[in-house]
């Protein structure tokens, strides 16, 4: 791949080995190009503008600022760049600060490299990221408010569908519905594949006849939707 056309990273993490190990393990996909690095929220605020990287991935233990905190100014100092939180912080508190403040997504620092990079992938595409396993705590934060899920600033989230005779959705099939339940738990295609003993293949499918049907355009979507009583 030409290296203009790798995607550009920019990594924000205190711990050295960790970071410098992030690093590398980015440098071995010819698709991302690591463009810069830094120890905590001040130094990403100097080079970010000048790097212009297409995703910061930010972790939220910082000295000094809290990578939640340092969302907003990060995305100030380099508008075209997508902040995308990779953290051990499993706080819904945190994740729902995060994507707020107008982060792309909130991702585990548990995460596979290559779902990470994929991640980054869907995130510099503008698409919503969120860790499977932080979705019910998602979901929550969106019940527990009585309005919207914290994360309007990404779009990732559309109403909730009318219930009324005009504009109700098409209704489910009974697979779909329990392929619906699964994503509101949080659980990932292969996940609902071994559960509901399905072909994978099978469950992304019936994952995109669930998003079309209810005119969603996430899982995050989703899983908001089957959690919503009035649907």
């Amino acid at each position: 791949m030409n290296p203009d056309s790798a995607i550009s990273v920019f990594v924000v993490d205190d711990h050295n080995l960790f970071r410098r190990g992030l690093v590398a393990l980015l440098s071995l996909d010819d698709g991302l190009r690591v463009v810069g690095e830094a120890g905590d929220a001040a130094e990403a605020l100097r080079l970010v503008p000048v790097l212009q990287p297409q995703v910061i991935l930010l972790d939220n233990h910082l000295p000094g600022v809290l990578g939640i905190d340092a969302v907003r100014g990060l995305r100030a100092a380099s508008p075209a760049s997508h902040v995308l939180m990779l953290t051990v912080s499993e706080d819904a508190q945190d994740l729902a600060t995060a994507l707020r403040n107008g982060a792309q997504g909130y991702l585990l620092k548990t995460i596979e490299g290559d779902l990470l990079a994929e991640a980054i992938r869907r995130a510099a595409a503008g698409e919503p990221v969120v860790s499977p396993e932080l979705m019910g705590k998602l979901v929550a934060a969106f019940q527990s408010q009585g309005g919207p899920p914290p994360v309007a600033p990404m779009q990732t989230t559309a109403p909730v569908p009318s219930t009324s005779a005009a504009t109700a959705p098409p209704p489910l099939s009974p697979r779909e519905e329990e392929v619906l339940r699964e994503i509101a738990l949080g659980a990932s295609n292969k996940e609902i594949a071994r559960t509901l003993d399905i072909a994978e293949t099978t469950v992304k499918i019936h994952v995109q006849h669930i998003l079309r049907k209810l005119g969603l355009s996430s899982r995050v979507q989703a899983a908001v939707y089957a959690a919503n009583p009035r649907h």
